[in-house]
């Protein structure tokens, strides 16, 4: 009985800490998934709520950063090669290329957002530690011309 029980605790114990990993990566993906469409579709503002409340409170949005973002619309958003996780289980980089378009001038221009997400295990949500995007880190020009 006791060659039973030993490996049956430690497979639990395994399957249990498995099941928090997938719940953690599920969750990853909504919320990148989400943000994503936020800023492509909603707005800086909508995208806000991604942020890390302790961040938002110590970076408010400025109002001349609200004028510049009502300036703009988001032509494209894209991923590249998409989430790296760090050493560390609860936090991930992604480098994002997006397009915006002036809406008074209709030129587009690429900006780079290098992103850090944090794990809230109480909350079960990942937090954007970077804030909103740069709009001034302008991304190279692309040699293909898209």
């Amino acid at each position: 009985m006791r060659r039973i029980v030993g490996p049956l605790v430690l497979s639990t114990v395994l399957l249990l800490s498995g099941c928090a990993t997938d719940k953690r990566s599920d969750s990853l993906d909504h919320t990148l998934l989400e943000y994503a469409n936020a800023v492509r579709w909603d707005g800086f503002e909508a995208a806000q709520q991604f942020v890390d409340p302790k961040v938002r409170d110590a970076h408010p949005i400025t109002d001349f950063d609200r004028q510049r973002f009502t300036q703009l619309r988001v032509s494209d958003y894209d991923e590249g090669t998409g989430a790296i996780a760090g050493s560390d289980p609860n936090e991930i980089r992604q480098t994002v290329n997006i397009g915006l378009v002036n809406i008074h001038t209709q030129a587009e221009r690429h900006i780079i957002d290098h992103q850090v997400w944090k794990y809230d295990q109480a909350k079960n949500k990942w937090w954007l530690e970077t804030g909103l995007p740069n709009l001034d880190e302008t991304a190279p020009p692309n040699p293909n011309g898209y």
